[in-house]
């Protein structure tokens, strides 16, 4: 383990060490080139065109993270609709791209800007927790589908933060509530918000064309 991270008892945080950063963004790269691999029902231009447009997802997601309407003490923040890119990247290709481009997006945030407490809670704060806005991929032929899958998306996100609050922060609970209820309430903060931001832009005549425009241009041979 401490080839890739180091621990700092004073601070009781992990560190990731250049080997550990190097090791990430590989298994970054992967996340995103496996799917396209993977790929055999499309023409032989599909997978190419599938690793750029979910390249282009986690960028527009990179970049709109670090616009925040507000960020909280111990992690978290409402941003510009970064979910919503990750969640249409599996909208567009299904659940296992999504769930893959949302893993790798959670890696880059753990490269940029790593919080690490106990192992266990990077897989779930970053992995499995970005990874979970992938799940918008299973409503990709539903009705309303990319709200659908936003909302699903999200959801899982939340549930993933409100586990790892419990496991690994409980001990930031305010005396007399409950753990439990405590990360529900906070991991809300900022969940929620930014999730019928999204469901409001989602909304938008003009945005639905834009976007239907766009999942043309992305599912064409």
């Amino acid at each position: 383990m401490s080839w890739f991270l180091t621990y700092d008892a004073e601070a009781a945080e992990y560190y990731l060490t250049f080997a550990g950063y190097g090791t990430l963004a590989a298994l970054m790269l992967l996340a995103l080139v496996i799917p396209a691999a993977l790929s055999k029902r499309e023409s032989r231009r599909m997978p190419a065109k599938q690793l750029v447009y979910c390249s282009i997802s986690i960028a527009l997601a990179m970049v709109t993270s670090f616009i925040k309407f507000t960020a909280l003490p111990f992690g978290g923040s409402i941003t510009l609709f970064s979910m919503f890119f990750i969640c249409f990247a599996g909208f567009l290709y299904g659940p296992r791209t999504g769930l893959m481009t949302g893993a790798a997006y959670g890696i880059l945030q753990l490269i940029v800007d790593p919080y690490i407490y106990a192992p266990v809670q990077v897989l779930l704060d970053y992995l499995f927790a970005f990874g979970a806005l992938g799940l918008s991929g299973f409503f990709r032929k539903s009705r309303h589908g990319l709200i659908k899958g936003c909302v699903a998306g999200m959801t899982g996100r939340y549930l993933c933060h409100v586990i790892s609050g419990y496991v690994f922060f409980a001990e930031y609970t305010p005396q007399g509530m409950h753990p439990v209820l405590y990360s529900l309430g906070y991991n809300a903060t900022y969940i929620f918000p930014e999730m019928i931001m999204t469901l409001i832009l989602l909304f938008v005549p003009a945005v639905v064309r834009a976007l239907n425009q766009i999942k043309r241009m992305g599912q064409a041979a």
